[in-house]
């Protein structure tokens, strides 16, 4: 496999540096109705939620986790929509919470498509955008992206696209999003790419996008891949439950990571980071 070569991602006091070993976004859902079983419980007081969003960052990271992403809004098929102001309500506290825990240097995430969202959590700690609908959703978030120097995921969410290969579609999509970004000004070295495993594919498409996963590394800028506890996943176990999935993520996880991924989105960082590092061997090799 063709071994790409990514300068780091720098911006304040946050550097990610790719091609040493597998990276790991640890998943964060301030959120009730999350599809993989692990949102936080909302009640009246913020600052409860918020809490425990710090404790779970902070397991993530303790656990190996390089990133936390943070999220307000379900993207499971049929989620009802969330209003920016519910959203805001949700992460902006969790932010702040996970800020004032988590060491200085690791990067908050949220996960969002709102441009008025994301001002918000910029504001309140957070130092990446993620973006399941690749600039198409709101193509302003990229202006947010730009004026705060901020690394920038651009997702694939093929949901209601007619597709006919499932690679190349995805590949498109991914060029049209980027050059959004780089004419809104975000530089290209904060731009990072997930394939969106899961969004808008059959079961046999988001295994063919694992599987040929290098095809993406044409696009020059490091992959976020994230299947972890994924549909598909039980498909392909007999219809297991969310709960039971976690030797599927691992595979599917490894067996991105050997086709060219950068970095995973993950609910189960301390498993995932031990899968990893006998990826990562493989992949990179290792010392004697």
């Amino acid at each position: 496999m063709y071994e790409p070569i990514y300068p780091p991602s720098v911006w304040g006091s946050h550097v990610l540096t790719w091609g040493a070993r597998t990276l790991i976004m640890g998943i964060v859902n301030v959120t009730p109705d999350s599809f993989s079983g692990d949102g936080l419980a909302l009640g009246e007081d913020p600052a409860s939620w918020a809490q425990h969003a710090a404790e779970q960052g902070a397991r993530q990271v303790a656990d190996g986790a390089d990133v936390i992403d943070v999220g307000g809004a379900s993207t499971r098929p049929g989620a009802a929509a969330v209003p920016p102001e519910i959203e805001m309500a949700r992460v902006v506290p969790a932010i702040r919470a996970l800020r004032a825990t988590l060491p200085p240097h690791t990067p908050i995430s949220v996960d969002t498509t709102s441009a008025v969202v994301a001002r918000s959590a910029l504001a309140a700690g957070a130092s990446m955008l993620n973006d399941i609908s690749g600039l198409r959703a709101e193509p302003e978030l990229a202006q947010v992206a730009a004026e705060a120097g901020v690394p920038l995921v651009i997702m694939a969410n093929m949901r209601g696209i007619r597709k006919h290969d499932v690679v190349s579609d995805v590949t498109r999509y991914l060029s049209a999003g980027m050059e959004r970004a780089l004419a809104a000004g975000v530089a290209w070295e904060r731009i990072i790419l997930d394939p969106g495993f899961g969004f808008g594919n059959t079961p046999a498409q988001n295994m063919e996008l694992v599987r040929r996963l290098d095809a993406l590394l044409a696009l020059g800028r490091p992959l976020l891949l994230g299947v972890s506890r994924k549909s598909t996943l039980g498909h392909v176990l007999g219809d297991a439950p969310v709960e039971d999935r976690l030797e599927a993520s691992l595979a599917a996880a490894v067996a991105g990571v050997l086709r060219g991924a950068a970095m995973v989105r993950v609910h189960d960082v301390l498993p995932t980071a031990r899968a990893l590092r006998v990826a990562d061997a493989l992949r990179y090799g290792m010392q004697e």
